[in-house]
């Protein structure tokens, strides 16, 4: 695998090319051949298959960017090994920044890539993937849990599981294990992402009889929440829900074990990342949170990923590592199925995806083009996400 740094000349965003071993300048550019015969294994295509990823490899959702990076980055070494078929996959820095994301759609949508992979986050999808949209080059996005990501048009594709899918088993099966009768309720107000999971979290509650003591709002830049943790503490709650990212959950974690609150925290999927446990520690067990990927899952696939991810990075992966995997292996399926790297093939490649054994599991894509697997519900112990039972 050649690996090339280059820069934007419009934005300083740092940037990594994979270049996959077909070759190519890791640009994005292709001279057309990628139409190619057979089909499957057999599919054979001349060219490398240009494949564009924007992440946040700096800027607040850094370490969810960095993993993604880490899957993609593994996934393209094992389709390297296969035959017929290279992928040259060109990762760019969304900086955390709806502009930057714009920026690079822009970009990748002129320098002929054949499909884009993210933003890492929601709110900066909702502004970038239009773009993509009226350039009929399809997305598929591999974090994005918001509400409405893939109503924004045919193009739009994503493997990660919506909060409209996780959030409602995580409450039911919070209820069960905890007898939860009544809640407070924290989401930060001012990120897309965050605001869905909060409204799915709200209906869940409604759904299941759980009552919503009072609902407590804080921005993603804060980082002290102790006057709204004490305001919580005094409702006697038999649990805080939250939705917010990993940088409002670690120290809003931290400090509501240091105020005395030892009653469950369940996060949304804002929350489900290694560095919370990293970061937070002991004040992290207990808390509760649903996903789309647990690493103690032992269907073949997983146990070949963690492995593999494992020998390479040392280090375990997360749920963002193991989606961004996923991803590029289901691009691999779409281009195979029509044996081509053009556009709309690719398009009608993904539509196509119906029970595909993966890491998260058996996997197909809906007709609102939305992925639908098994979730599960995690709770932290021992520092580590294990099954809530």
């Amino acid at each position: 695998m050649h690996i090339k740094l280059s820069s934007l000349a419009v934005a300083s965003a740092a940037t990594l090319v994979l270049a996959g071993c077909g070759g190519g300048d890791g640009g994005g550019e292709s001279s057309g051949n990628l139409a190619g015969e057979g089909t499957g294994d057999s599919c054979v295509i001349e060219d490398p298959v240009p494949v564009s990823a924007a992440l946040s490899l700096t800027g607040a959702a850094a370490s969810y960017g960095e993993s993604q990076q880490k899957g993609l980055q593994l996934a393209q070494e094992e389709l390297d090994q296969k035959e017929g078929v290279t992928y040259d996959l060109t990762v760019e820095d969304d900086q955390t920044d709806p502009r930057q994301g714009i920026t690079l759609f822009e970009q990748f949508a002129g320098d002929g890539a054949s499909i884009i992979i993210g933003p890492t986050l929601s709110n900066t999808a909702f502004q970038a993937q239009p773009i993509a949209q009226e350039e009929s080059v399809p997305v598929l996005a591999i974090s994005n849990t918001a509400d409405g990501i893939t109503a924004q048009g045919d193009y739009i594709f994503r493997d990660s599981l919506t909060e409209g899918q996780v959030i409602p088993q995580t409450v039911a099966k919070a209820k069960e294990v905890y007898d939860l009768e009544k809640v407070i309720v924290m989401y930060s107000n001012d990120d897309a992402f965050t605001e869905s999971g909060y409204e799915v979290f709200a209906s869940s509650l409604e759904d299941e009889g759980v009552e919503v003591i009072d609902t407590l709002t804080f921005s993603k830049a804060d980082t002290d929440f102790r006057s709204l943790l004490t305001e919580a503490k005094g409702a006697n709650p038999d649990a805080i829900v939250v939705s917010g990212l990993i940088e409002a959950a670690i120290p809003l974690v931290t400090q509501a074990r240091q105020l005395g609150i030892e009653v469950p925290i369940i996060g949304g999927n804002g929350f489900n990342n290694p560095q919370l446990m990293a970061d937070a520690g002991e004040a992290a067990e207990g808390v509760v949170v649903g996903a789309a990927w647990n690493s103690s899952s032992d269907n073949p696939e997983n146990t070949d990923f963690l492995e593999a991810y494992e020998a390479k990075f040392d280090s375990q992966p997360d749920q963002f590592a193991a989606q961004a995997y996923t991803g590029l292996m289901l691009i691999d399926e779409a281009v195979r199925a029509n044996c081509s790297g053009e556009r709309d093939d690719i398009k009608d490649g993904l539509g196509g995806i119906q029970n595909v054994p993966t890491v998260l599991g058996e996997l197909s894509i809906n007709d609102d083009r939305d992925a639908e697997h098994e979730a599960v519900v995690q709770v932290v112990q021992d520092g580590t996400f294990t099954v809530l039972e």
